[in-house]
């Protein structure tokens, strides 16, 4: 059974996930809205390591919040000055992505109401699969390995920054 700090850390942590991704979407400053997402994915890794996957964890932290975040901070800064509002969305334009949000939602309720174990019957056969299994598959160069595409999208956003360094010069 699991302890009442558990439960009640994976509430703290829950709600600040939600309201950092709330205040993510909200706020009309680009690097503020790039620093509540950062503050989402280190709350996302907390409840990784919450339920002992420290190699998810590690791997939120250093590819996510670390990497993923940096080329958003340098593609802001490249396109725009850091202090600079967004502009205010029309109103039609926000019906648009409230009406599109709530159809999200309910889509994704609809998916995770209806089919319970789908995922688990169709991936993996109904056979239980492991962390160390998953590792393995993912860090392999076998016919459903993963690593040359892991490595291939390296090299791609590599050349993204790249490219953004000789744009920004140009200017």
């Amino acid at each position: 059974m699991e302890s009442l700090g558990n439960i009640i850390l994976y509430f703290i942590v829950a709600i600040a996930i939600i309201a950092f991704s709330v205040l993510t979407v909200t706020t009309r400053r680009i690097l503020r809205s790039a620093t509540y997402l950062l503050f989402v994915l280190f709350a996302t890794a907390i409840i990784y390591f919450q339920m002992d996957y420290q190699f998810l964890g590690a791997v939120q932290i250093a590819v996510y919040a670390g990497g993923i975040l940096v080329l958003f901070v340098f593609a802001i800064m490249l396109t725009q000055k850091p202090g600079q509002e967004a502009d205010v969305l029309a109103t039609h334009r926000r019906w648009i992505g409230l009406s599109a949000s709530v159809a999200g939602v309910a889509l994704c309720g609809y998916a995770l109401f209806s089919y319970a174990g789908f995922a688990k019957r169709v991936i993996t056969g109904g056979v239980d699969v492991d962390m160390v299994q998953i590792g393995r598959f993912l860090l392999s160069t076998d016919k459903w390995g993963y690593l040359l595409p892991f490595e291939a999208i390296s090299v791609l956003l590599l050349a993204c920054i790249i490219g953004g360094v000789v744009i920004a010069r140009r200017r």
